[in-house]
């Protein structure tokens, strides 16, 4: 593992916070009622036809400082919502940052090379004006930039406060899930690097944390990551890639087969009480990876010889699952879901951190060997011997 020190500060702009991350799915409102039933968000904002928009439906979801906004097309002939929904299933278009001079971060990006998708316009309504511009990163995702210091509103314009009943939600377990800690975008092999130095060059964000095959792999698979963040690390985007010469199909070169490419993996949220959060959400229905009990025996020796004393009780946090990695100064309290959809692609994660930055390095053997038994069970972990045309042939044919 590596850790990097931060960069020159940019002589302006800043990037404040993620400020919200949109979903393309099919049905945006089923969407956003099954992430209120089973994560516990709750319904925040909507715009559709009752408002005043034409071609897409957005319902809005709030929890804490989280946000997610699920879209869908109105009309039939949306070509740019369809296709994406066609090639990568429901999944994330868009992740959008909070920015402070828009003007400068555009103006930057675009004399480095950046394809601006949207340019810069400003909206406004009773409450104020925000400032928007798109650009486009990895594979078919793009990024947001928001400029909202001079609104006051409710989420954006065009938004009305949501009007989905909230009765039986409110009869379901508090979750208590505060911010989005990271966004952790997936590459195809040796891909990886070009987009950490898309992130380099054109947001001026630095590298942050590393690590590779040699740390993070199993018997059949492994992975490169390189956590990128703006100057103030307020915003962090591992970006992930498969590496060469293992045997089996890991975890990101299924991902990148089903979603058609690169995109995000998965969102990884904070929480204040972890054994709070996954209590509530096994009783909501959600479900998650499961980890042997062998893990927790190798655990409790480690720590037992460690500088850290881990406050939370060692039995709960094993049945419920969750992983825990650390260093001298801190740990580090993890759990990920199964696939929120019906292809292998996007997941979340929950965590909590004690004084420790890392991304749960010490962890990723356990995870790998739990979701390839997860791959297993969908006929996706190993190569066959099958050849088409020069090309081997993987389990599902492509």
């Amino acid at each position: 593992m590596t850790t990097y020190e931060r960069g020159e500060k940019p002589a302006a702009g800043k990037f404040i916070r993620f400020d919200h991350i949109r979903f393309w799915v099919g049905n945006a409102k089923q969407a956003a009622y099954w992430y209120c039933s089973n994560f516990g968000f709750t319904p925040y904002a909507y715009k559709g036809l009752e408002t005043g928009s034409r071609k897409v439906a957005a319902h809005a979801v709030k929890q804490d400082k989280i946000i997610f906004v699920f879209e869908s097309a109105l009309l039939p002939g949306n070509h740019e919502l369809g296709e994406h929904i066609v090639t990568h299933g429901d999944g994330v278009r868009d992740v959008a940052f909070e920015v402070d001079n828009i003007e400068y971060i555009v103006d930057y990006a675009r004399k480095h090379g950046a394809k601006i998708v949207a340019e810069i316009t400003e909206e406004s309504d009773e409450h104020g004006s925000v400032k928007t511009a798109s650009l486009q990163t990895y594979g078919d995702t793009i990024h947001t930039l928001i400029e909202r210091k001079n609104y006051k509103g409710l989420f954006l314009p065009g938004f009305k406060a949501h009007q989905m009943p909230t009765l039986f939600f409110e009869t379901l377990p508090d979750v208590g899930l505060n911010f989005i800690d990271h966004c952790v975008g997936n590459q195809p092999i040796l891909e990886m690097e070009p987009v950490v130095q898309w992130y380099e060059k054109m947001l001026q964000f630095h590298r942050f944390w590393s690590v590779d095959d040699s740390v993070i792999h199993t018997e059949y698979s492994a992975l490169n990551s390189i956590v990128m963040t703006n100057y103030e690390e307020t915003v962090k985007m591992p970006i992930n890639e498969p590496a060469v010469g293992r045997k089996a199909v890991s975890q990101i070169q299924e991902y990148v087969d089903y979603y058609g490419g690169s995109g995000v993996q998965h969102i990884a949220l904070n929480t204040k009480d972890i054994i709070k959060a996954i209590t509530a959400l096994r009783a909501r229905g959600l479900e998650f990876l499961s980890i042997p009990d062998n893990y927790y025996d190798s655990l409790r020796k480690r720590l037992a010889t460690s500088k850290i004393k881990v406050t939370e009780d060692m039995d709960k946090l094993q049945k419920l699952h969750i992983l825990v990695d650390f260093d001298d100064n801190g740990y580090l309290l993890q759990i990920f879901t199964k696939p929120c959809q019906d292809r292998p692609t996007l997941f979340l994660e929950i965590i909590q951190r004690h004084n420790h930055q890392g991304f749960g390095a010490g962890n990723f053997k356990a995870l790998f060997e739990s979701i390839e038994n997860e791959q297993n069970d969908r006929g996706n972990l190993f190569y066959t011997d099958v050849e088409k045309g020069g090309k081997r042939l993987n389990v599902y044919g492509r």
